[in-house]
């Protein structure tokens, strides 16, 4: 009931904008001061007509909903036609935002993403996509920032009469950030309603996912844009907005025949014990990985953990330090080496600290507390004192590219139990091949809960197995088409873009046609993205030359008629451009 109360008595704010007017029911509301908007979150948009009639936004698969885009994004549906309409120059000019009536106006409708930041290097922008493709590109921040632009398309383009309503409410106070990572996403039930792509609640609810379906389909993309989305909660879709921390939430790697356990769990490495030459244990890339997911954050602190062992490491980078009769250096791995009384070595890791910290020892039967608690003692105790460790429940997201090219069952090992969804934590923990070498025999490995897999295959790669079954029942699988990802494209040039899309489709449409093939030996918008790099004037020409034809040449041999199905793709390749020249000449 005392929620119930709560929810009754959260005050909800209304403004409306109408071509000479702007009124909110929010005393604080005032527009000589709109970075107001910081402090409020919206609730929902809609456009009323003269009549009463009213329009609401028609969201874009993956798009947000009621986030601070929504009111301009609507505005720009219900007068899509008039901006596109509008002379180049006159779009330039285009007021957006004015913070104050002091303030200059940040104008500007651009049309594409790398031209708006042309104009202001910043990810403080929204897009609409119209019906025909072209974008819509300006700035937008907060729920007030673009109250200019919605009034502006009224002056230009409403009638008498006509609205916009803008309804919403303050933002829920944040806790004190105690960490040096704010974004820990304690709050996973907040967090997962505002994912950009709609494939992100999938890889949440699955734990484990795989993308397959033809080459060039944008699965490797698809999959980098999950991950973004996930690991900053909604905020961006693209890696290279992700902040250092984000980044590291992130785990690629590509498999390949001679991948093997060595690289993804752990084995034995050659490595350089002084002046000798022998073997350690190291983890993998995906071990590696679940141990930075495992690490607890620091409260009460500006740095990490990892950041006060960095700096350590760093600190004596190429020194040999002496300490109670025996010696230490940085080895190559950012790990300590020191060499014991009686020529001996032996190690002091950054997980050794943590389990230190975590349990007030050196592991189950405290090995080599002797000399790992000298170089504790003095150079990393007295930078870490006060620090509480409280517990990581941030997304990381690893994927694998090319999952079905390695051999599975010797990659994972033991591990297909420890990734079961349903064996996730410490209740999946599996005693590792290499375990008889660690300092404790019994310690234990597991997969946290906070880590998701995201595997990319194509189905027609004939040099690798079929997927193994163990492991095939442990992800859940979604195909890619080829017209799935096409916003991948965007880069390209409108009229570039256009033609693209079009060759793609005709393509398609001709593989599809030959009895032997199927959808997954369709091409993908990727395989246009080589455009880019190509300058000359014939650039399809080239792409086909240079790309594609061979591609299909590897598809068809061995088949009946080879040359007449390279000549009808090819053919299909080039159609559409032969009509539309036809037809522009008949025109003209």
């Amino acid at each position: 009931m005392g929620n119930d109360k709560r929810i009754t008595e959260e005050k909800i704010y209304e403004i409306k904008i109408t071509a000479s007017d702007i009124i909110s029911t929010d005393d604080r509301f005032t527009m000589n001061d709109l970075t107001l908007g910081d402090n409020y979150k919206p609730i929902n948009v809609y456009f009323k007509k003269s009549n009463g009639d009213k329009i609401y936004r028609e969201y874009n698969k993956g798009e947000r909903k009621n986030s601070n885009q929504s009111l301009p994004r609507l505005a720009c549906q219900v007068f899509e036609s008039q901006l596109s309409e509008l002379p180049e120059e006159e779009k330039n000019d285009f007021p957006i935002c004015r913070y104050n009536l002091e303030s200059d106006f940040i104008k500007g409708i651009f049309p594409s993403v790398d031209e708006f930041k042309s104009y202001r290097k910043t990810i403080e922008y929204a897009v609409y996509r119209c019906k025909n493709n072209e974008e819509f590109v300006f700035y937008c921040w907060n729920i007030f920032s673009t109250i200019n632009f919605v009034q502006e398309c009224l002056k230009r383009f409403g009638n008498n009469g006509e609205e916009f309503i803008l309804i919403y409410k303050d933002k829920k106070p944040k806790k004190a950030d105690k960490s040096i990572l704010s974004d820990n996403s304690s709050n996973e039930e907040e967090n997962n309603n505002h994912y950009l792509n709609s494939y992100s609640k999938t890889l949440i609810n699955a734990k484990n996912l795989i993308f397959r379906g033809a080459p060039g389909t944008g699965k490797t993309y698809l999959a980098k844009q999950i991950a973004a989305d996930l690991v900053s909660s909604g905020r961006t879709d693209k890696i290279e907005e992700l902040t250092e921390n984000e980044i590291r939430q992130i785990g690629f790697v590509q498999f390949h025949p001679s991948y093997d356990y060595t690289d993804f769990v752990e084995g034995l490495r050659p490595s350089h014990l002084g002046n000798n030459l022998g073997f350690e244990l190291e983890s993998g890339t995906f071990k590696l990985f679940c141990e930075r997911a495992k690490e607890k954050i620091a409260e009460k602190s500006d740095k990490s953990i990892e950041n006060i062992w960095n700096e350590f490491i760093e600190s004596i980078e190429d020194k040999i330090i002496e300490i109670k009769n025996f010696s230490f250096v940085a080895n190559s791995r950012g790990n300590i080496t020191y060499y014991v009384p009686g020529g001996s070595t032996a190690s002091l890791t950054l997980g050794n600290v943590r389990w230190y910290l975590e349990n007030g020892k050196w592991g189950e039967k405290n090995y080599h507390s002797t000399y790992k608690t000298p170089i504790f003692e003095e150079y990393i105790k007295p930078k870490i004192e006060g620090i509480t460790l409280i517990e990581n429940k941030k997304p990381y997201v690893f994927i694998i590219d090319e999952i079905n090219r390695g051999e599975i069952g010797k990659i994972f090992g033991e591990l297909f139990f420890s990734i079961d969804p349903s064996y996730r934590g410490e209740k999946g923990s599996i005693l590792t091949q290499y375990s008889n070498l660690h300092e404790n025999p019994n310690e234990k490995f597991y997969v946290p809960e906070n880590v998701y897999i995201i595997g990319t295959m194509n189905d027609i790669d004939r040099s690798v197995d079929t997927f193994d079954f163990a492991m095939r029942r442990r992800f859940r699988f979604l195909e890619i088409k080829a017209a799935d990802n096409v916003e991948m494209l965007d880069s390209l040039g409108d009229k570039e873009k256009q033609e693209a899309i079009i060759r793609m489709e005709e393509l398609n449409k001709a593989i599809s046609k030959v009895e032997e093939f199927n959808d997954n030996y369709h091409i993908g918008a990727s395989y246009f993205l080589k455009l880019k790099d190509l300058e000359s004037e014939l650039k399809f020409e080239e792409l086909w030359t240079d790309y594609l034809s061979p591609l299909f040449q590897d598809y068809v041999r061995g088949m009946y008629d080879e040359k007449g199905i390279l000549e009808k793709f090819e053919a299909a390749y080039n159609l559409k451009t032969n009509e539309r020249t036809k037809n522009d000449n008949n025109t003209n």
